[in-house]
């Protein structure tokens, strides 16, 4: 089970740092201009988007094979509610691929400052996810 714990944190590792730097990314981006830098900008999108969708596969693999080994965490609160905020992780990630189509086609709607926010989201879900998944408050 330690094995499982430690490839899922590594995972986890990888998966938000394509979430933290993804959408700032979309901040430079929607502030580019010339064609050589939007190229790029697409280019780089979608590589990172690639390594951390491998981490977001990994991690979820990982930790559905730890509830596998140990299904009796399924019914603790602190652990429903992290799986809860996962999901909304996962909706996230599924949102920044939208974002990233629609830059890749000229589809941009935000302004950076939007994207400056939406960089934040990604932080207050691993706040939370640490804090319950350490602290098991109930």
């Amino acid at each position: 089970m330690l094995w499982l714990k430690a490839f899922h944190v590594i995972a986890v590792v990888t998966w938000f740092a394509g979430l933290f730097y993804l959408p700032r990314l979309y901040v430079y981006h929607a502030d580019a201009k010339d064609s050589i830098s939007i190229e790029r900008f697409v280019i780089m999108e979608r590589r990172l988007f690639a390594i951390m969708t491998i981490g977001a596969v990994a991690s979820l693999g990982l930790g559905a094979a730890m509830l596998v080994a140990a299904p009796v965490y399924l019914t603790m609160g602190w652990l429903q509610i992290k799986l809860l905020l996962v999901l909304l992780l996962i909706a996230y990630h599924v949102f920044c691929y939208k974002l990233m189509r629609d830059f890749a086609n000229d589809r941009n709607t935000h302004r950076p400052k939007w994207y400056r926010g939406f960089n934040e989201v990604p932080s207050l879900l691993l706040i939370a996810i640490v804090l319950l998944a350490v602290v098991k408050p109930f």
